[in-house]
């Protein structure tokens, strides 16, 4: 039986002595408590923690764990906003005896971007199915809409990746001809800039801000269809949490989505910026009960088939063991 430590993201980045703490912490640890395998999360800060732990360890002649180091997209758009993060980045990577992606499209691009021949193993994002799953909670779709409407949301954190502008036009094209209500879900950057554009819209009523929700899963089953029109996807976690909660998703094609969303099956997938395939799909969807109805029994079921924690955290365990017997 192995023993493992996992790190969860942290901007420790920003602040270099707690950089140093952490590792310093993660090395004591190891010494106390045997730790086989360090999984940690995105190359920096984490496997560059990693890496300088083992070095203390090295120095004291103890046990040095495996590393194993799970890429999820900030890795590479750090380094696309600042290229001085590239060499640490790419060092971090190389250095780890595993590395995991979240999809099959993150890795290509690491590979690409860092230039690099490792093995990079794709294991999916997981989702808890217990907690988000159709009826999920007394969900009181009546706080928000009135029987003749739809329900529309959008989750994330408000970057202009996001493409936020996007939800609010395809909304208003949704809107003017299903009477509808939308449901921003977050806080970030443009959340000043969609309020702005709601209000030049005139949907300042149609429109209800929910800010950062602890409890999304009390949310997402009252609604109809999720749009997500990113730029920029590694995988689209938002997205597979509501489609657990069965309501289809209008994403972008040629991102980490294609990898949750089946086009046509349990939702749509349409080029970036083309929010009027994604308003036309989205009320051909809204307009026939029958098929949305198809779309989110599939949506429900694609999420626990393909993205049940139990199968997910499965293939940790056995990339766990191939990395410490390797």
């Amino acid at each position: 039986m192995y023993h493992g430590v996992e790190t969860t993201a942290y901007p420790l980045f920003k602040y270099p002595p707690y950089t140093l703490t952490l590792a310093a912490k993660m090395a004591e640890v190891a010494r106390n408590y045997e730790i086989d395998v360090w999984h940690v999360h995105y190359a920096i800060p984490h496997a560059a923690c990693a890496f300088l732990a083992r070095q203390l360890l090295c120095a004291t002649k103890s046990k040095q764990p495996k590393i194993i180091t799970t890429l999820h997209g900030t890795d590479i758009t750090l380094v696309g906003s600042d290229p001085s993060y590239y060499d640490i980045t790419r060092f971090s990577i190389q250095t780890s005896d595993g590395i995991t992606a979240v999809s099959k499209y993150l890795a290509d691009e690491t590979k690409e971007v860092f230039k690099i021949d490792a093995d990079i193993r794709v294991i999916h994002n997981f989702v808890d199915n217990d907690r988000f799953r159709p009826l999920a909670s007394r969900c009181e779709r009546s706080e928000f809409a009135n029987p003749a409407e739809f329900l529309i949301a959008h989750v994330s954190n408000f970057r202009p990746v996001k493409r936020t502008l996007d939800v609010i036009d395809v909304f208003e094209r949704v809107n003017a001809e299903l009477p509808s209500k939308l449901l921003l879900i977050g806080e970030g950057p443009d959340t000043i800039l969609a309020r702005r554009q709601i209000k030049k819209k005139n949907l300042t009523d149609r429109v209800v801000f929910l800010g950062n929700q602890n409890r999304i899963e009390a949310v997402l089953p009252c609604t109809d269809l999720f749009l997500l029109p990113s730029e920029e996807e590694s995988f689209g976690l938002a997205a597979l949490e509501a489609l657990a909660c069965g309501v289809p998703v209008i994403g972008t094609s040629g991102t980490g989505l294609v990898e949750v969303v089946e086009d046509y099956r349990t939702g749509f997938l349409l080029p970036i910026g083309d929010t009027a395939s994604m308003s036309r799909a989205a009320i051909s969807l809204l307009k026939d009960k029958t098929r949305l109805n198809e779309f989110r029994k599939n949506a429900a079921k694609s999420a626990t088939e393909k993205f049940g924690a139990d199968k997910i955290v499965s293939q940790y365990e056995q990339y766990y063991q191939e990395i410490v017997n390797g």
